[in-house]
């Protein structure tokens, strides 16, 4: 009988977090292209054949990471949306909370946000596992927007997306449906806020704004307020939403 309280899932868990820890130490420094089971071992301290049991193959880490990476900056916009909810804030108030947790995130987790964000991993092509991690920010967004429609926050947009419909199936279910009009091509305009927003953290992240304003923090608040007005929603500033 095994009596020293360490169970074979222990065993297994504890080689997966040290190789994964390792490896996003390994993203700051050498980029998700540079990232290799080699370096992983060698900064590990563990051998190449007990990285290779955990993580065959390069991609199989990549995966691994992109999928953490896409959970975990989506928990953060999950918790703080629904602290502010639960503190009864407006949508666009909700809005702002949600947008400061993946900044947050964004900068506390650079090598992350870039394998997720940044140019793409030569050779690597993500699969259908990280396709539900990966709706999760979006759903967020979607969420605070369809409650903001519900709770008759939004302005209605002056113009509408010409022609036929933009969007595919998927982008349609995970919103809930096509609004009525006049918010018609309210999903097309909550897809243009999603990606204002990761444009945004991407100049931020990447040290592009830093020498055009003086406080980027304020700068964010400004521009997903600026952003939202997209969606006829308005964003408080100057309030603590966190």
């Amino acid at each position: 009988m095994d009596v020293s309280g360490t169970s074979s899932a222990d065993e297994n868990t504890r080689p997966r977090a040290v190789i994964k820890t390792t490896a996003r130490q390994l993203l700051v420094k050498l980029g998700a292209g540079g990232l290799s089971l080699d370096a992983v071992a060698r900064d590990s301290g563990l051998g190449l054949s007990e990285v290779e049991a955990v993580y065959p193959h390069r991609d199989d880490l990549l995966t691994a990471l992109l999928i953490d990476a896409y959970d975990d900056s989506a928990a953060a916009m999950e918790q703080a949306d629904a602290a502010a909810l639960e503190a009864g804030a407006s949508a666009g108030a909700r809005l702002l909370a949600a947008t400061r947790a993946l900044r947050r995130w964004s900068f506390a987790n650079p090598g992350e946000f870039t394998l997720v964000y940044g140019s793409p991993v030569p050779d690597y092509h993500a699969p259908q596992d990280t396709v539900p991690p990966a709706s999760r920010t979006p759903a967020v967004l979607a969420g605070i927007v369809r409650s903001a429609l519900e709770a008759g926050e939004l302005a209605a947009p002056r113009r509408e997306v010409p022609g036929p419909p933009l969007l595919l199936p998927e982008a349609v279910q995970l919103f809930g449906g096509t609004p009525e009009a006049p918010y018609a091509d309210l999903i097309e305009r909550g897809i243009v806020l999603w990606s204002n927003l990761i444009g945004l953290l991407v100049f931020q992240v990447f040290s592009r704004t830093h020498d055009s304003v003086r406080d980027e923090a304020a700068f964010f608040d400004y521009a997903i307020a600026v952003a939202a007005e997209g969606i006829g929603l308005v964003v408080p500033l100057g309030e603590n939403t966190d």
